[in-house]
């Protein structure tokens, strides 16, 4: 029986401490290989102008455009604190002619239709209060055989799996986030329940060991 969702806040990490000590946890990651580049690089997210919905301290783009040639990225965030970090982190990469971080809510987005090659985001899906409101704005903003690719955490997991996480996300000041992280994420189905719901097409949704996966494209015009 999987428990029922228990909503997050849609505020993002707010305030500095929290923001600092969830930049460790995603530079540890960082560090160990465990981000998710290699998932949106197999979806075909190459090349382009690209938007990052919920980047965070944005090591996930920072290292999706140091695998990538011809890639310029947008990242978009309702956390001032979260933008002022990627910032920092991107000048430490050496990145920041090809990246600019915009502090808005993912609802409303400040950007024309059809203004992305791609968009991508990981685990902020359980954060949006608005998630289909949201998944419309990045069918808005994309290009006509645009790709997307949104991947997150899967409340029905293991035991053994929620347990393992929670002994490995280090520094341990951040677990009780992780649980609550859990909690309010989605499962498969209630995914595939809610996107006919929206203007993204194109998609498919898959789980993995840990969490589940939203990818597609953007249909040509006929």
């Amino acid at each position: 029986m999987v428990r029922p969702r228990v909503a997050e806040t849609d505020e993002g990490i707010a305030g500095q401490f929290d923001a600092q000590i969830y930049d460790e946890m995603m530079r540890r990651l960082r560090d160990k290989g465990w981000l998710e580049t290699k998932l949106v690089t197999g979806e075909g997210i190459t090349s382009g102008l690209v938007l990052e919905v919920g980047p965070g301290p944005g090591y996930l783009g920072l290292e999706w455009l140091e695998n990538t040639e011809n890639t310029v990225l947008q990242g978009l965030d309702i956390s001032e604190e979260m933008i002022a970090i990627a910032e920092r982190n991107a000048k430490e990469y050496g990145l920041t002619e090809r990246v600019k971080y915009v502090e808005a809510d993912a609802s409303q987005m400040p950007f024309e239709d059809e203004y992305f090659d791609a968009a991508f985001s990981n685990g902020s899906l359980h954060e949006w209060a608005q998630p289909e409101a949201i998944l419309n704005e990045i069918a808005r903003v994309l290009k006509q055989g645009g790709r997307y690719c949104i991947s997150d955490l899967r409340r029905d997991m293991t035991s053994i799996m929620k347990w393992l996480m929670w002994f490995f996300t280090k520094p341990k000041e951040i677990r009780p986030g992780l649980v609550s992280s859990i909690n309010a994420a989605y499962t498969v189905r209630e995914i595939q329940n809610m996107l006919p719901k929206t203007q993204l097409q194109g998609w498919h949704v898959r789980k993995n060991i840990i969490g589940l996966v939203i990818s597609g494209q953007k249909p040509l015009s006929t």
